[in-house]
This record gives C-alpha cells, sequence and structure tokens, in this order.
C-alpha cells in the first residue's frame, strides 16, 4: 500500500541515518535475524512497533495557553507510551491499531470528547488497498503539519505555535489515497471535523491533500485542505496547509511548514490568521545532531491567541543517540509576543478571566525517546 509520508518523518530518517566509507564499498548487510516472535509476525503478515518517550522541562512561565503537550511550569513526566499493531497487506483487507498513554495522552483524550484520561486510541481502523487506491475508515491522524502526535518523528521536543494553534491532529471518518504516479499522491475524505471523535450536528469536514515525492528524496512538497463546520462555533472553519522539505545533502535538511486559517461565526462575521515554521536540522555525527526551529503567527483579529498580534518562537534541540532505537535530546525554547501585547502567564492563572502578564517565556527541556519494532527493520540500503 501507499501512505503518505510526513515530510518531517523522512528529515528525521535523513538525519539519524548515515553510513561509513567502508560500509559503502561492502556488500548491502544482511537483515538481522529474527526471533521466534518476529518470525511469527512476519508469517501473519503483522507489525508490532512502538516507543517510550519521558522528559523534564521547566519554564520561567505557565504555557498551558500556548503550548501543546509541554503546558506544565517545571515537572518530571511521562510524555507518551506508544504501541501500533498493524495488518496492511498491499492487497485486500487490512486494519490498524494504535494506542497511546500519558500526559500527552490525557491532553489529546481531553480535546476529543472533554474527558480526563491517559489512555487514547490515536488511530484505529480498517483499510482496503487495491492497487494504487487505499482506502480508510476510523480515526486516524491528521495530514496537516510537519509535526506530528508521536514523538520519534519529530526533531524537536516541544510542539510549534502551528501544532497547537492552526492544525487538527485527530479525524475520525473515511480516507481514500491514490497513487497517481510513483511519485504523486492525491488523499480525499470526509470526517467529523477537528479532534473530534463524534458530533451532534450534520454537517462535516472535507479534507483533501497532494503530494509530490520524487524518487531522489532530494525534497517533497504536500499541500492539504481541511474545510467544515466546526461544533465549537457552529460555523466554518478552513485550513490551508503547505509543507516542503529539502534534503541538501544526507547531514542537512530544510523544512517549510505555512499555514491560512479562517474560522467563520454563525452572525457571519469571520477571524483569519496565518503562520509559518522554518526548521533546520544537522547531523553532526553519526550519533549528534542539531534542529533548529523558528516561526511566527500573525494574528491579525485576535481570534487564534486572543490578541491582535504577532507570536514568535525559537527553539534549537541537541539529539544524542548512542545505538539506533534510543536519543536523548536537551532543548531551549523562547516565545515571544507583539510589543506591549501580554500573551504568557509568569503568575501562575488561578481564577477564570485571569490575564496574561509577560510578552516573552522561556524553556529548558531534556526528553528520552526509545523505540521498538518486530519483525525488525530491514538495514537501510547503501
Amino acid at each position: 500500500m501507499r501512505r503518505y509520508r510526513n515530510p518531517v518523518a523522512v528529515a528525521v530518517a535523513t538525519l539519524l541515518a548515515s553510513a561509513s566509507t567502508a560500509a559503502l564499498a561492502a556488500d548491502p548487510p544482511a537483515k538481522p535475524a529474527e526471533s521466534k516472535f518476529d518470525e511469527l509476525l512476519d508469517s501473519a503478515g503483522l507489525t508490532v512497533s512502538g516507543y517510550v518517550a519521558a522528559s523534564y522541562y521547566a519554564s520561567n512561565g505557565y504555557p498551558a495557553n500556548i503550548h501543546q503537550f509541554d503546558v506544565e511550569h517545571n515537572t518530571f513526566q511521562l510524555d507518551q507510551a506508544g504501541l501500533t499493531v498493524a495488518y496492511q497487506p498491499k492487497e485486500g483487507f487490512g486494519a490498524l491499531v494504535d494506542l497511546m498513554a500519558g500526559e500527552d495522552a490525557r491532553i489529546l483524550h481531553l480535546a476529543e470528547d472533554g474527558h480526563d484520561n491517559t489512555v487514547d486510541i490515536r488511530q484505529a481502523f480498517l483499510q482496503y488497498a487495491t492497487g494504487p487506491l487505499t482506502i480508510m475508515a476510523g480515526k486516524f491522524v491528521t495530514l496537516a503539519g510537519a509535526e506530528v502526535i508521536n514523538p520519534t518523528l519529530n526533531t524537536n521536543f516541544s510542539r510549534s505555535l502551528l501544532f497547537f494553534d492552526s492544525e487538527p491532529l485527530t479525524h475520525t471518518g473515511i480516507r481514500a489515497t491514490y497513487a497517481l504516479t510513483g511519485e504523486i499522491t492525491a488523499t480525499a475524505g470526509i470526517n467529523n471535523g477537528w479532534n473530534t471523535t463524534s458530533t451532534s450536528y450534520g454537517s462535516k469536514t472535507g479534507e483533501l491533500g497532494l503530494a509530490y515525492a520524487p524518487a531522489s528524496k532530494l525534497f517533497s512538497v504536500a499541500a492539504n485542505a481541511y474545510f467544515g463546520k466546526a461544533e465549537l462555533y457552529d460555523a466554518e472553519k478552513t485550513l490551508v496547509d503547505l509543507v516542503g522539505t529539502y534534503n541538501v545533502n544526507s547531514q542537512l535538511s530544510i523544512v517549510l511548514n505555512f499555514d491560512w486559517d479562517q474560522q467563520k461565526f454563525i452572525d457571519d462575521t469571520s477571524a483569519s490568521w496565518h503562520a509559518a515554521a522554518l526548521y533546520v536540522n544537522y547531523a553532526i555525527t553519526d550519533q549528534w545532531r542539531v534542529s533548529v526551529r523558528g516561526e511566527y503567527l500573525d494574528d491579525q483579529d485576535g481570534f487564534a491567541t486572543g490578541a491582535v498580534q504577532t507570536l514568535k518562537e525559537g527553539t534549537i534541540t541537541f539529539g544524542y543517540a548512542p545505538v539506533s532505537n534510543f536519543e536523548l535530546r536537551a532543548e531551549v525554547r523562547y516565545d515571544k509576543s507583539g510589543a506591549n501585547t501580554p500573551t504568557f502567564f509568569k503568575i501562575r492563572p488561578t481564577v477564570t478571566g485571569q490575564l496574561p502578564d509577560s510578552d516573552n517565556l522561556s524553556q529548558f527541556a531534556l526528553q528520552a525517546v526509545y523505540k521498538f519494532s518486530a519483525p525488525p527493520p530491514a538495514p537501510p540500503t547503501p
């Protein structure tokens, strides 16, 4: 089957995979020997993968009103523990179940149905594949954005302003993906809306996507759009999302993500905002890497952030991977709101209606990420 590939996932793979001169000259490495469990999964066409991500982070304020998952002030936490079981043949019926637990799951679940639960079914869908067409029905992650919920596929610890303010995370509905060529993939679907497992209204949200990823892997481009009714405001919500990745060489990649959002209301008024994030990812050695993110969010009508302003954010993350399935990350982040426009809380919010009291926020984080899969993936072709 052909599946949508997130450009940042491609960039991460480019950063973390490099070969020595000796390896390039040798024969392709053999696939690791499989255990009896791996052989059983392989014979059944099943794959099992997962990860555990835990962190310590501290900020000089309280970022819950502008950050997505790193919302506390000073804390050790289990960010996510994820487990995915999939049967996805190239032809015929298949299925995937993707579970997550931890503090990030609590936030995601609360957004979906209003209940506080540290376990969330991030994805669970049936699929049917035939030739270039794959149809999915159930719950699945969004097409939009350069960053994803799964921390192993991101280059930074914290999520971007776009991820928090401008993009959905999950959808429940039906999606069809068609490989127009070996390099171009089109996607269309209809679902219940943004981060909503069920709705009480008739109108739905449509999604359209077009992705181009040439075989050279030098670059990739994805354009996605979401349009339809948002239950919270009972009116139309629209997102146009563009993501481009340029792999300069085996060490350096550049990613650009741009979003334009509009929210219409039942009184025929509307609000719009746009945002962009630029990522520069560099593999220093086989084990060390660095990722720099800079972004802005222009809230033209004051709807996304509560004030007419421009938010800016800069992040630098160092990654150390002593082995292929483990990485330790250290990150420093700085957020800044427009001049004379306090957006962040330096004093802990304790009452409803308390106003932000600062125009900046600083944060430091350490995160450990371990991942596994069975059967083990084949080694990269040199």
